[in-house]
């Protein structure tokens, strides 16, 4: 894999580990960092969404596939908090504040607690948006210079 993937893979991983369901994710290219997810998505498996304002929820996955309903954040949150099964949701945050009815949704996915893991990962969230769930989200840096040092085994090889 190219170190850009490697990176993708642990950003990832630490998506995946963070304590809580509600993960801010900082990242200097977001364009790459999709498209890297792209692949780890269908490297992998895993069900990995993006919602987008102008496309709705889209699996990184399998390309063509749309969520029917999902077009306005407020559906796609409503669907997220319905789906009983793995998923990370990629969210493309919109500027500005959302609204208040967004807003609560996005709290109560925050406080949600369920068997399975779930993550809805803020991409692009402002700062004024973040400081109103206070210790409900979780900040993931996407920066390379950010990523652990130890090495970890991964599919039988050693990566740093």
């Amino acid at each position: 894999m190219p170190p850009d993937a490697l990176a993708a893979t642990d950003v990832f991983d630490r998506i995946l580990a963070a304590p809580g369901p509600l993960v801010a994710l900082q990242a200097p290219d977001l364009t790459s960092l999709v498209d890297q997810f792209r692949l780890v998505a269908r490297r992998s498996g895993q069900a990995v969404y993006l919602w987008r304002n102008a496309e709705g929820l889209v699996s990184l996955r399998d390309a063509q596939m749309r969520v029917p309903g999902c077009l306005r954040l407020g559906d796609a949150l409503r669907y997220i908090l319905q789906s009983l099964h793995f998923g990370v949701y990629l969210l493309d945050m919109p500027p500005g504040v959302p609204s208040a009815t967004d807003g609560a949704l996005l709290r109560q996915l925050a406080r949600t607690s369920t068997g399975h893991v779930r993550r809805v990962v803020l991409i692009g969230a402002s700062a004024s948006l973040l400081a109103t769930f206070e210790d409900d989200v979780v900040q993931v840096d996407a920066d390379w210079r950010s990523r652990t040092a130890a090495p970890r085994l991964r599919d039988g090889r050693w990566i740093v």
